[in-house]
Formats: C-alpha cells, structure tokens, sequence
C-alpha cells in the first residue's frame, strides 16, 4: 500500500527546523559532545539516504529522511496531516512505466528545491 500524506506547510517547516543531523558534522554543531547533546532531546532526526530513480537504480544525489518522535510525532499524527489518499493503484500502474525505454510514460511529481521560511 502507498499512501501519499499532505501536512500543513507551517507543520513541515517546523520539523524541518527542529531537526537534528543522524551524524556528528562539525559545522554545524561545533563540537561532538553538543551534537550528542542535541541528538538526546531531539524530536527530529535527519539523514540523507541514496536516492534511485524511477526504476531503482542509485543515484548520485540523496534524499532526504525524516524520523519524528514523542510530541513531533504526536503533532504530526493529530494535528498536521490535511489528507491522506491511498494511491497504490496509481503507483501500480505507474510501476509498468518505470523502464528507460518508456520513461516517457511515467507520471512523477515535479521537483523543485523546497523554500524554507524561516
């Protein structure tokens, strides 16, 4: 089953910006034991995992994973989500374009970066 999940904008912004990296980067957090520090009382976690294209292969870039827990979690499961749709027929369907030689076919959302306000 795929369900395609629609949150509030202002729902997504605030976990993006209550995230906490999965791994130490310096820049960011300065130091290890901070990093470790905020890792503990996070709500959000984020790690960039591989990315594949339409019919499975990786790719070069990454994507984005967001684990949420205790009051996040909570927000997101009672108050943020706008609609939820079963589209496993259409993933289905679109599965049988998912082939080089018929990406022509193939249905896929339009990317673009995301414009975090802050």
């Amino acid at each position: 089953m795929t369900l395609a999940v629609r949150l509030q904008r202002a729902a997504f912004d605030s976990i993006l910006a209550q995230t906490v990296h999965s791994v130490f980067i310096q820049e960011v957090y300065g130091s290890e034991a901070a990093w470790k520090e905020a890792v503990e009382h996070s709500s959000v976690r984020l790690q960039w995992d591989p990315d594949h294209d339409p019919s499975g292969m990786a790719v070069e870039r990454r994507a984005i994973q967001l684990g949420l827990r205790g009051d996040m979690l909570a927000r997101y499961a009672k108050d943020w989500i706008i609609d939820i749709e079963d589209i496993s027929d259409f993933v289905r369907q679109q599965h049988e374009h998912a082939r080089p030689a018929i990406y022509a076919q193939l249905i896929t959302p339009r990317e673009m970066v995301y414009p975090v306000i802050e």
